[in-house]
This record gives C-alpha cells, structure tokens and sequence, in this order.
C-alpha cells in the first residue's frame, strides 16, 4: 500500500473518525481494503432526522473531497451518492460537483429503510450483500456523510452534528462539542427538558430510550428526539422484556407480515421474524425456527409497522442473536453468495409518510435546520469507548490542562480509535469517561 495512503488510514485512526450515522464503526479499518465502489449514505431515511442533509447543503464540497479521498485510497473507480430523490436542488448540486470527481448521484425512493447499508448497496448497485457478509464482500465500501466530512477536515473529531426534534419549539440540527450532556443541549436550543415526556437517542426506529439529562454527546449520537408523556413510542420502546414476550406467546396469529415485508428478507436473506416470534412459544432452536435471526438488522420495521398485531418481533429477533451468540450458533447459508431479491422487492418498500403517521408524528415539524450555537458547557463527560472495538487508553492524568483537539486517550491495541478533549480546560476525572472543566 503506498505510504499515502497508509497515511490517510493512520490518520483517520488518530482523529477518532468512526461511523458517525450508526454504531461507529472505525473508518480506517474500512480503508485497508481494495473496492471497485464507494458509496456515500445520504439516504437518512428515519422521520425527523435532518443532520446529514444539513452538512450536505452548508459544506457539499467538503463531503466530496472526503469521498474522492477514500476512493483514491482503496483503488475505487466508482463513486456513488445515495440520496432521497426528492431533494431535487441538492441532487443538481452534488451531481454537478461529483461529475468531475469520478462521482455520480442514486436518486433513492422516500421509504424506510433506504439507509440500512446492505439496502443501500443494493439500490445503487444491484448486488446482494451475503448473508451475515459486509459491503466488502461485494466490492463496495459504504460511508455517511458525517464520516467523510470529518476525513476532509483532517483534524480530530471533537464535535457532533444532531438533530433536535419532535416535541420541542423548533426543531435544529447542531453541532455540539462531544461530552456536553443532552440536558444542556435540549436548553441551548430553547426546549426546557422538564417538559418532555421521553426522549430516544437517535431515530424513532433504531433509536434507544435516554436513560438521563446528563447523558453526554458521543461521535453516534445522531439526534434527541423528544415525544410527550403517553406517546405510542414511549410505549414501544419501555414495554419491558418478559411482557413483550408473553405478549407475543398469546397473541401472534402467524400472518407472516413481518417476514413479508422484512428489508432483508426481501434482499434475499433467511430471516423470518414470524419464525422467531413463534419460537417464543417452544424451547426449539434451529434452522427452522431461530437461526435466521442472525441475519436481523434490527430496523424495527416489523415491530413498528408491519404486525397488525403491535407486537414485537424486532425484539424476538434480537434477543435470539444474543442467545446464538452465548451458544456460538450460526445459520447455514452464512456468506452464502448466490443469494438473489425477492421478486417483489421492489414493490414492498414502505413510504416515509406512512410510517410518520402509523408512528404518531404526523403533528411534529419534520425539518431540522442547522443552527449555530455559542457553546459555553461548565464541563464535559467523553466516554473512552465511542466506536466499535476496544476503548481508547487514557492519557491524561487528573489535574492536566488540555485544549480543543488534544489527545487524552490514545488509540488502543487492536480495533479502536483516538480520543480528544472537546473543550480548553482541566481533567477533574480520569476513568471510562474522562471529565474536563472548561478554562475561561
């Protein structure tokens, strides 16, 4: 590999550039490989997320050099942007930036979920992803656009862009220093947290319940999406586990709905949430009956949209995995290649609008402008584990003094990125998280 671009993965390692739209998955891991595609995901397909369209419209340029970097960098002769179709001024924008880039524009259809990567590959490419595989396996390496903005700024991930929305007066996209907490956020952008009911980190679909205000911004949060007390999500998503499942012993009439309209399952994959919801009522495991839960991607279509029941295979599904996980249990036809789309695919998506009114959302704004914020925190809490992999090792003590970018936990062994203070300031705490007091 040529030393610039051994440089570029080195770097994106050093700056702590991860997944920035999904479980931070470290970039330069991603950039070891050879691939024939790059795709950019902009699809950001959950209701009421806005912050990597926002990024896109104030800073397109920035995005694409990232883009052309990585495609440089893995031999890529192909560049491809997933987009929703309906942001007609933005397509015309990126296609005549990405034209002379080697870079070319997907119009996406407006359904859920268009952003799961495997669906992603799919639409732009034609190519299945194999079962339990990665994009590579097909020649593909898929980025989002916080991501790769980052990559073009060449200089340590210290801030985050998300999304404010839902119950609050005015929904905003931000970019907040990492380790501020979310009660802070929510009062920086005028909503006063002691009026909202529940709160997910992230999307209405994949998102997960705030445990606290004092939650601090990580490089995944992708937006607080506030609801009032009694929302239909607020019951979804705190239904504790041993009722969800005699819910779905006594109530799953096996109409398959699940299964029928699962994104994987209509890519070609074996997983069939009503199989796994009909495991709740046996001690079975099997190729029938559990295994094709491996396969799973969680984006909670099936739970949230599908079952007419309102039950919860999404969950039944998701606790199998960890069961076959403890038993290292796997399903046959993984990685199996031959695999091909169901042949009513592409007539199965499910629009946007209609899971914004099944979800109840239909009364809150679903836009998200980007604001500036003159941050000011008294301190900031950043977590060592931020990505996927091992976490960053510590490398400051109490009482130091740090600036903004300044490393204070180092890339560890094995899989895992860099650290940085997000704020000028002094170390108070030195543990899984580290505590930083701003300096005047």
């Amino acid at each position: 590999m040529p030393a610039v671009q051994s440089n570029l993965a080195e770097r994106a390692r050093q700056h702590g550039i991860v997944g920035a739209g999904g479980a931070g998955f470290p970039l330069y891991k991603k950039l070891e490989s050879t691939v024939d595609t790059v795709i950019l995901n902009a699809a950001e397909c959950e209701p009421l997320l806005h912050k990597d369209k926002e990024i896109l419209r104030h800073d397109a340029a920035s995005v694409l050099a990232g883009m052309r970097a990585v495609m440089q960098h893995t031999g890529a002769q192909r560049g491809i942007i997933g987009i929703k179709e309906k942001y007609e001024e933005l397509i015309a924008e990126l296609r005549g930036a990405g034209a002379p880039l080697g870079i070319g524009v997907h119009p996406l259809g407006d359904y859920y979920p268009a952003g799961d990567e495997f669906i992603t590959v799919y639409e732009t490419t034609g190519r299945v992803i194999p079962p339990g595989g990665l994009p590579l396996d097909v020649g593909c390496l898929v980025s989002n656009v916080e991501t790769l903005f980052n990559l073009a700024r060449n200089r340590p991930v210290t801030h985050k862009y998300l999304t404010v929305a839902g119950d609050v007066p005015h929904p905003v996209t931000v970019r907040a220093p990492l380790g501020v907490s979310f009660g802070e956020v929510l009062r920086a952008v005028g909503a006063d947290p002691s009026t909202i009911g529940h709160v997910l980190v992230g999307g209405v679909m994949m998102g997960r319940n705030m445990t606290s205000w004092d939650e601090p911004v990580t490089r995944t949060t992708g937006g607080l999406l506030c609801f009032p007390e009694g929302h239909v999500l607020q019951r979804k998503y705190t239904t504790p586990a041993r009722a969800r499942d005699l819910i779905g012993k006594s109530a799953c009439d096996q109409c398959s709905f699940c299964t029928e309209m699962c994104p994987r399952y209509l890519i070609g994959h074996p997983v069939e949430p009503h199989l796994a919801m009909r495991g709740l009522g046996f001690n079975m495991v099997g190729p029938s009956m559990v295994l094709g839960s491996q396969f799973c991607c969680e984006c909670n279509l099936c739970s949230l949209y599908a079952c007419p029941e309102d039950l919860f295979p999404k969950d039944a599904c998701a606790d199998n995995k960890r069961m076959m996980r403890e038993h290292k249990l796997e399903h046959p036809a993984k990685g199996k290649r031959d695999v091909k789309a169901h042949s009513m695919q592409e007539y199965r998506h499910v629009p946007v609008s209609s899971l914004i009114k099944k979800l109840g959302l239909s009364g809150f704004v679903n836009k998200g402008p980007l604001v500036e914020i003159d941050w000011k925190p008294r301190s900031v809490r950043i977590p060592l584990k931020q990505h996927v992999g091992s976490p960053a090792v510590a490398a400051v003590q109490v009482g130091a003094k740090v600036d903004e970018g300044q490393v204070i936990g180092n890339a560890p062994q094995g899989l895992g990125v860099a650290v940085h203070a997000s704020i000028r300031g002094v170390v108070e705490h030195v543990g899984d998280e580290i505590v930083i007091r701003r300096s005047e």
